[in-house]
Formats: C-alpha cells, structure tokens, sequence
C-alpha cells in the first residue's frame, strides 16, 4: 500500500514538471522532461552511495567472519597487531541457532 502511494507522488512529479530540460552526460547530449531528469539524477546519487557502502559492509563482514587467533597462542608468537580496517572491534552477540525455524 505505501509502495503504492510512493509511485502514485513519483508520477504526480514527473507529471507537474513536464518542460524539457537539455541534458549532457559524458558527451552525450539530450533533452528530457524536468521531472525525469530529476528522478534519474537522484536514482544515480543513490546508486553512487548504495554500492561503495554495501561493498564496504560484505567486506567488514568478511573480516568478522576469518578464524580469530587465540590470545593463550603458543610462546614467541608475540602480540597480535592492530586492526588495519579503523574499525573498533565489538564482540557480537551470538547468533540464533538455524534449527530453531
């Protein structure tokens, strides 16, 4: 229902700014109406924050999910170095077990 609403306020836009704005994009040039235009342009702007941040999310998880050295290792092994992500290291809460559902 709200998906909906949302696309029925999207056409509504698209609808009210109908005049034609002249486009160009790495040498293409081109005119569209207002409305399109504007609704490419911030499809892009999110795409251009939703992928950076969610491959930086796979890859935090990728580093959470490699086997951890114990702190009780063998003798010389000496200290183990510092995260080289910036990112603090917060134990997690354990995950429900799959057996559950």
């Amino acid at each position: 229902m709200v998906f909906a609403f949302v696309l029925l306020l999207l056409l509504i836009f698209v609808l009210q700014n109908g005049q034609r704005a002249e486009v160009s994009f790495l040498g293409a040039h081109g005119t569209l109406p207002m409305g399109v235009a504007l609704l490419l342009a911030a499809v892009f702007g999110v795409l251009l924050v939703a992928l950076p941040g969610t491959a930086r999310i796979v890859q935090l998880r990728m580093l959470d999910r490699r086997p951890r050295t114990q702190l009780g290792g063998p003798a010389g092994s000496g200290p183990t170095p510092p995260s080289t992500t910036g990112v603090a290291s917060v134990p997690l809460p354990p995950r429900p077990s799959r057996e559950d559902g």
